[in-house]
């Protein structure tokens, strides 16, 4: 498996757990932090060992603090709108892997953090987890996507609110609104991650792949998210999958997927 600098990998049972290594920075995302999560995410997605991904941050303090501000303190606009672009790339890249990526939130997810987090499938957060895009203390806006998916998790409102005063969140509360699906304590944070990617482990890949692709079709600017189901719905008759899930069900056994 690829060495990189800013993060760690590693894989278990089909699992590929993707740590940003920054503790004495709180995981803050530089440029190349980000290049190598989206390189991890991209060669996860082609290798056939990995069924799910895990996002995680290094220590108990934070998740991904936010972005770090000394690397683009003195950027034209130019180079900002290219370093937002970056970004979009590589979120996009894990909002949209046919794989389920789920985030283990330990601690601060606040910036390019949360936007990190949003980008996700799924997201668990242990009770002291904290939310929030501050930006806007910083004369900023959010550059990866911020604006755009707290919208589309939490609604106009809240997400509005949420952008213009800087507030932060808790964890239960961030699952009030429907940013996170399970909070727990700390120590039981990997634990109920890997909970729930048994159960996605247990479905077909090629169903778990379609789904992803019809769900982000709702959100995508000129693409008819229901035309999209019955294309992926259709796709799925000519698949081994469809025949073993099936077969599996008249034959009242339990489905053995394979993954290729």
């Amino acid at each position: 498996m690829k060495s990189y600098t800013n993060i760690l990998t590693s894989l278990q049972d089909e699992v590929l757990t993707i740590t940003v290594n920054r503790p004495d920075k709180l995981n803050a995302l530089n440029h190349a932090t980000i290049q190598e999560i989206g390189d991890a995410v991209v060669a996860a997605e082609k290798n056939h060992e990995v069924a799910a991904i895990i996002i995680t941050g290094a220590g108990p303090k934070a998740f991904v603090a936010g972005a770090d501000i000394s690397e683009f303190a003195n950027y034209s606009v130019e180079q900002g709108k290219q370093l937002s672009a970056d970004g979009h790339v590589v979120f996009n890249r894990i909002e949209t892997c046919s794989k389920p990526v789920i985030a283990a939130v330990n601690g601060f997810a606040l910036g390019g953090g949360c936007e990190l987090a949003m980008a996700c499938h799924l997201r668990v957060a242990s009770d002291n987890a904290k939310f929030g895009q501050p930006e806007v203390k910083l004369g900023v806006i959010p550059g990866y996507a911020g604006t755009q998916r707290l919208v589309q998790l939490i609604g106009k409102g809240k997400a509005l609110e949420l952008l213009m005063t800087a507030d932060m969140i808790g964890a239960v509360e961030a699952q009030q609104f429907g940013l996170v699906n399970h909070v727990v304590s700390p120590d039981q944070l990997m634990t109920k991650t890997l909970e729930i990617i048994g159960k996605l482990k247990a479905q077909s890949p090629h169903a778990l792949a379609g789904i992803i692709r019809c769900v982000d079709a709702y959100f995508k600017d000129g693409e008819n998210g229901f035309q999209t189901e019955i294309e992926e719905f259709g796709k799925c008759f000519g698949t081994a999958d469809f025949k073993e899930g099936v077969g599996a069900f008249l034959e009242k056994r339990k489905a053995e997927f394979v993954r290729k």
